[in-house]
């Protein structure tokens, strides 16, 4: 029986520049990259998405290791353990929903506000909140209730879940490492618990930057060992976004 490591990156940038580290989601992951070293954790493969916020998680781990003088696996960028694309859903979605719906109009005007008045703020509030109107663009997203010439929800579903024909491969005893999102952390959980649903989000929203959930693979099982766990991040380095 293997085990994944589903690692979360840590604290990214501004809602404006997203898909970056911030100073302190450098720092968060190289604290988990040395705890896996005190807990004497090795792995035969390391994967990561191919956004620069999975990456630069994954070089700071990979980095911790290196400074200790032990091996870590070389990074196999996979694009399918890649996070849905936020930016794109509310260019193309956010529109049409706030012809419907008019508080969520008003929510995301509030939000464009309070992003344009602090751009580059990292530790402002509006950076560091799912708020209202992202819930709601995601969840019209999910259902299909509007037009979308993105990835729709099933398809990024089947994209991140058959990343574990890949990891079938891995020898037994092993310890596979993914550094990558939230909510592919949650697809993965919920195929352990057999939800297939939009409830996943509901993980999603509970997982800190740079936490780590623990899968046992055997064969096309999956069964849940551990989730978003921060043994390595005391209570003031916690964060959701």
């Amino acid at each position: 029986m293997s085990r994944l490591y589903l690692v979360r990156h840590g604290q990214a940038g501004t809602r404006g520049a997203y898909d970056s580290l911030s100073e302190l989601g450098k720092r968060q992951a190289r604290l988990l990259g040395e705890h896996f070293i005190s807990q004497g954790m090795r792995f035969a493969t390391a994967y990561t998405g191919n956004l620069a916020r999975q990456h630069q998680t994954a070089e700071q781990v990979a980095g911790a290791f290196a400074d200790a003088g032990i091996s870590f696996p070389s990074l196999i960028i996979d694009r399918a353990w890649d996070e849905f694309d936020l930016t794109r859903v509310y260019q193309e979605i956010a529109p049409q929903l706030a012809q419907e719906d008019p508080n969520f109009r008003r929510e995301y005007e509030e939000m464009r506000a309070q992003v344009r008045a602090n751009p580059e703020i990292h530790s402002a509030s509006i950076h560091r909140k799912w708020l209202p109107c992202d819930t709601k663009v995601v969840q019209a997203w999910i259902r299909g209730h509007f037009a979308y010439s993105g990835e729709s929800w099933q398809q990024f579903r089947e994209r991140v879940a058959a990343c574990q024909l890949r990891i079938n491969g891995t020898g037994r005893h092993e310890n596979v490492v993914a550094f990558t999102s939230a909510t592919p952390i949650s697809i993965w959980t919920g195929l352990s618990l057999d939800i297939f649903d939009d409830r996943v989000m509901r993980l999603a929203g509970a997982l800190y930057n740079a936490s780590y959930t623990v899968l046992r693979m055997r064969d096309e099982q999956i069964r849940l060992h551990s989730f978003n766990a921060v043994p390595h991040l005391a209570p003031d380095l916690c964060t959701w976004r």
